[in-house]
């Protein structure tokens, strides 16, 4: 009889491609690889994306997966200029180059330690990058921009958080980089008028900008108006604009289709409605914590916006009238942002459930009015929602999720903090292991889950959860103190979780975290701050098994100085660690726990008072590395 194997080797080389673009999921496609060695060698011909966790493998990775357009070193430590150098020149010498010319992404992204002479050798021998994203690069300044702006062909730069960068380097990136469509300058703090208005006047073809927080003011809305093909601006936080500035965007911009004008405090509904009146084909309105009240005027203007898609209102007064008449205005609404919002209760949420039958994404954290009817009309008409955000809507009960679980199948996302009866203590006692068994039994599809503090939640409720949510990556049991060993033993059914947060889960002890760890290995975002009872032996499982830990919070934890310098050591991705109020670590046990992951650590946050007894040598070494030190 042949082998199941063989009949493999009836299919073309073009169906397997076929076949590997369906499978989407991380481990399925590890799952591919290891059928045979030609499955494996198909996955790198046909691998497009590489995501670095270690640079140990660069070189190794680089010339497996020489085809690879778009590349990922945001979550890889110690980048520097020595690194990139060692990398391109250990390919030159290895005959194996050829990745360079396909690169058109490159994500450096927390690349602290990156200078000018890196990013001008990644510019020289990627000569096809198309898209570059340098964000929360704080060390960034104009030397390292004008290093960007040898990349000719760029089409694409992301510089969030670049505070040094001033008019002088936006300059030489807009005239370097004459084919920029999209840009995103968010909080880059030193720039102004005068450089948005020269790349008004150079960026012809711009079609996506982010200004947020910039201190810009009309005069850049009268620059940015004269871009013909721009069609998403965001100027989320620029305080300095009004409705003159909006007045000039609503002469200019004709093919603008998204516009985020949230807190923006000094834009009224006036001048947010000259733009809406003229703008017909937008598709995404952003307007939080804007303006207390939605005028009447504001309201009428969505009546022209045959293509909306997604609202924010977050904040804003809005009463019944004003949800039957977006309801009737906006039938194609996907996303509605209405967070903090005054006056949402069942009336107006039974009326924009019944006209919007679309949504797939809703916000209503803190409109606390909103009871199990209105959820009802909720999973009743938008069957399609994947995500739902009720934090603090203290009047949900267990009924509510039971309706929602009968019906909207869909659900990826739910947030359920602080709600459902809140006691005198301010902790969620209503929410039981039954309305998380029927989350278990019916959102099979949920991906992210927040019970933080549902102090109702106990080892029985985590069972029923893990048997039906295979697919979670967020989970957030912070402060459901009821929980035991024998229900966080649980979670390690939760193959693909990445973040999870277990703060103040004061019943978890080593064994309990031994088997979380040894279970879920894809974690990369831990926090165990208060789990006091968990101490070095359970930290040394967590030093085993979580190698690809990024970020940890174990303050208030009771690891001493061997549990520490093993935690620090061992986990090599580790480059975000909160370490306050560690009893029982000494001054020399911080020393030594640093010495052994300075080169890789980006933020660390300690005590004040261990400043002046830490080593100005250790301190050095750290900030040397591009480290983040907040004093707490």
């Amino acid at each position: 009889m042949a082998s199941p194997l063989s009949n493999f080797s009836l299919l073309t080389d073009d169906l397997l491609f076929r076949i590997l673009d369906k499978i989407t999921s991380t481990s399925d496609r590890k799952n591919f690889r290891l059928v045979s060695k030609d499955f494996h060698r198909f996955d790198s011909i046909h691998r497009k994306t590489l995501k670095l966790l270690r640079l140990e493998f660069a070189n190794s990775l680089l010339h497996k997966f020489s085809q690879i357009n778009a590349l990922d070193l945001s979550t890889c430590p110690r980048i520097d200029d020595a690194t990139i150098s060692s990398i391109l020149l250990t390919s030159r010498f290895s005959n194996s180059l050829s990745w360079t010319l396909n690169i058109k992404k490159l994500v450096l992204s927390n690349a602290t330690g990156l200078r000018s002479k890196g990013l001008e050798l990644l510019m020289r021998f990627c000569i096809n990058l198309e898209a570059i994203d340098v964000s929360d690069c704080w060390e960034f300044g104009d030397l390292e921009a004008c290093a960007l702006a040898c990349g000719l062909g760029l089409r694409e730069v992301r510089m969030d958080k670049c505070v040094k960068v001033t008019d002088v380097g936006l300059a030489r990136i807009v005239v370097g980089c004459g084919k920029l469509e999209r840009l995103s300058l968010r909080w880059c703090m030193e720039i102004s008028d005068l450089g948005i208005d020269l790349l008004s006047k150079k960026c012809h073809h711009l079609r996506f900008l982010d200004i947020s927080y910039l201190k810009v003011t009309n005069r850049s809305l009268f620059s940015i108006a004269s871009l013909g093909k721009l069609k998403s601006l965001s100027m989320v936080g620029c305080s300095l604009l009004d409705d003159v500035g909006m007045k000039y965007l609503g002469r200019g911009c004709p093919l603008l289709q998204v516009l985020d004008v949230s807190r923006c405090n000094g834009i009224s509904s006036y001048g947010l409605t000259l733009v809406l009146k003229v703008h017909s084909g937008l598709q995404q309105l952003g307007a939080g914590y804007c303006f207390a009240d939605l005028s009447a005027d504001l309201i009428y203007s969505l009546k022209n916006l045959g293509s909306l898609n997604l609202i924010k209102f977050d904040g804003a007064r809005l009463s019944d009238s004003k949800f039957l008449s977006i309801s009737l205005y906006c039938k194609q609404l996907v996303e509605v942002g209405l967070s903090k919002c005054i006056g949402v209760a069942d009336e107006g949420i039974i009326q924009l459930a019944s006209g919007c039958v679309n949504l797939k994404i809703l916000d209503l954290t803190c409109c606390n009015l909103i009871t199990d009817i209105g959820i009802s009309a909720i999973a009743d008409c938008c069957t399609n929602l994947v995500s739902l955000k009720v934090e603090s809507c203290n009047l949900i009960t267990e009924k509510g999720l039971e309706r929602l679980g009968h019906s909207c199948l869909l659900i990826e996302e739910l947030d359920l903090t602080d709600c459902s009866g809140v006691d005198d203590t301010g902790l969620c006692t209503n929410v039981h292991d039954k309305g998380l068994s029927h989350i278990g039994q019916n959102f099979s599809m949920i991906c992210e889950l927040d019970l933080y503090r549902c102090e109702g939640i106990r080892d029985e409720g985590l069972a029923a959860l893990s048997g039906g949510c295979r697919k979670l990556k967020i989970l957030n049991l912070s402060y459901c103190r009821a929980i035991t060993d024998e229900g966080i033993q649980h979670l390690s059914n939760f193959e693909d979780l990445s973040v999870l947060e277990m703060r103040s889960l004061i019943n978890i002890t080593c064994s309990g975290m031994t088997i979380v760890a040894a279970g879920c290995k894809k974690l990369l975002d831990l926090d165990l701050k208060f789990c006091r009872n968990i101490d070095d032996s359970g930290f040394w499982a967590l030093a085993y098994y979580s190698r690809n830990l990024q970020q940890i919070n174990i303050s208030h934890c009771g690891i001493s100085d061997v549990g520490l310098c093993m935690v620090l050591g061992n986990l090599t991705c580790l480059q975000d660690a909160k370490l306050l109020h560690l009893t029982k670590v000494s001054v020399e046990g911080f020393e030594l726990a640093l010495r052994a992951c300075y080169m890789r650590l980006k933020k660390v946050k300690l005590l004040s008072s261990l400043r002046s007894l830490l080593s100005a040598e250790i301190l050095k070494m750290l900030q040397g590395r591009g480290c983040k030190i907040k004093w707490h």
